[in-house]
């Protein structure tokens, strides 16, 4: 990933987050620059999490697609929650909460896909 093209996912993230905020989605971020911010805490941490899974031999596939996507959505609230902890001004309302923003998350990531922006966060 070339430098231009981490600025514009690492934007694209922000987006994302600033829009589930708006929607009232189960977390707040405090304004762009915040967005930016835990958008790349939220990467970060969504990285070592992963490492750490790995490292532990814990593999997050379950036997099937939707037991794979509900582990997957449970991680993902729990990096949003560890992100929180991290960043000021980046809040998420409970557990439910961040597993809700995971899923809007998710989904806007999704659409962003489909016009081909790039996203740092890989809920």
């Amino acid at each position: 990933m070339d430098i231009v093209t981490l600025v514009i996912a690492v934007i694209v993230s922000a987006v994302v987050l600033l829009i589930v905020d708006r929607l009232n989605l189960g977390l707040h971020v405090g304004g762009f620059v915040n967005a930016i911010i835990a958008a790349v805490a939220i990467a970060l941490v969504h990285w070592v999490v992963l490492q750490v899974l790995t490292a532990l031999n814990i593999q997050l596939p379950g036997p099937t697609e939707l037991i794979s996507a509900v582990i997957y959505f449970i991680v993902a609230a729990v990096v949003l929650i560890i992100a929180a902890r991290l960043v000021r001004g980046f809040a998420v309302k409970g557990f439910t909460g961040a597993l809700v923003a995971a899923v809007a998350i998710a989904v806007l990531n999704w659409v962003a896909g489909l016009l081909n922006l790039p996203s740092i966060i890989k809920f």
